[in-house]
């Protein structure tokens, strides 16, 4: 008598439209998850506003401190050198961004609560790719209306540098996954802290700032493997402004470069992240 009167919980759940009769739709639902994303953003926007002033203070330091004292190989103005490699030195910054919104999100029980949700597994790490690759391209546009002030001029086609945007964000991309993956891995404050000063390292190793041929001999190997590099000089070379390579294989090669390490960062991370985040359930 009782049982027909108060049906269970159970049963209850069962019969409810929009649930469980609601079949999976991982971009949509990674959508409205970015939008939960970008809000907090909205609300909290000093995280942004100040990695954003950091790179804006990087740009000026060295192009006005420390550019008179540099040569680029090949001939060119130091600045139209120094700002491509700058926008891709934002892309790789911004793997700080979402590993530190990763691990928060997944410290404060707010990750378990997604995975408590009808939802894709998939959504949540989408959401956050989503959100923080709308982030860059805000952030990449400010980058180059300010250098655009300074005297940066890119001197190609629309379509060059379309292709050259389009590159930049494709290691964003591609970086957002090691971003998710330690986000989720590492979620103590000594190793976020820890994999942040790390990117340090491979920032300014890189042809950022200098060109490769400058370094020394080995140093200038490392120096011009890094994916960044590839990314920066595929920039400057479709921008049409000096890569300061004048010689080997990225000097003929830069835009290949740049468009496979980043297929093969995604294609090693994206299944880390996919494994990080079932491990979560356990």
């Amino acid at each position: 008598m009782s049982a027909a009167t108060h049906p269970t919980p159970a049963r209850g759940i069962a019969a409810a439209p929009g649930l469980r009769d609601r079949r999976s739709n991982p971009l949509r639902e990674g959508a409205l998850i970015a939008g939960r994303d970008v809000l907090h953003q909205v609300r909290e926007p000093w995280g942004v506003v100040f990695g954003l002033a950091f790179n804006i203070m990087l740009i000026l330091l060295f192009a006005f401190l420390f550019g008179g004292a540099i040569e680029v190989p090949g001939g060119g103005d130091y600045i139209a050198y120094l700002l491509p490699g700058m926008f891709a030195l934002a892309m790789l910054f911004g793997l700080e961004t979402t590993m530190t919104a990763m691990s928060e999100d997944a410290k404060r029980g707010i990750t378990d609560r997604f995975r408590s949700l009808p939802i894709s597994s998939a959504s949540v790490a989408l959401g956050r790719a989503i959100a923080d690759l709308g982030n860059s391209v805000l952030n990449l546009a400010v980058l180059m209306v300010g250098g655009l002030l300074i005297g940066w001029r890119p001197t190609t086609g629309p379509a060059e540098i379309a292709l050259g945007v389009l590159l930049l964000l494709w290691l964003r991309f591609a970086l957002l996954w090691v971003g998710i993956f330690l986000g989720l891995r590492f979620r103590g404050t000594g190793a976020t802290t820890a994999v942040q000063v790390l990117v340090w390292p491979v920032g300014f190793l890189s042809t950022v700032f200098v060109s490769a041929e400058t370094m020394p001999g080995w140093l200038g190997v490392i120096a011009e493997w890094n994916p960044v590099s590839a990314t920066a000089t595929a920039a400057r070379e479709l921008f049409g402004n000096p890569t300061g390579v004048t010689t080997g294989w990225l000097a003929e090669n830069a835009v290949l470069a740049a468009s496979v390490w980043p297929l093969a960062i995604a294609l090693v991370f994206v299944p880390l992240a996919a494994s990080a985040y079932r491990r979560l359930r356990r």
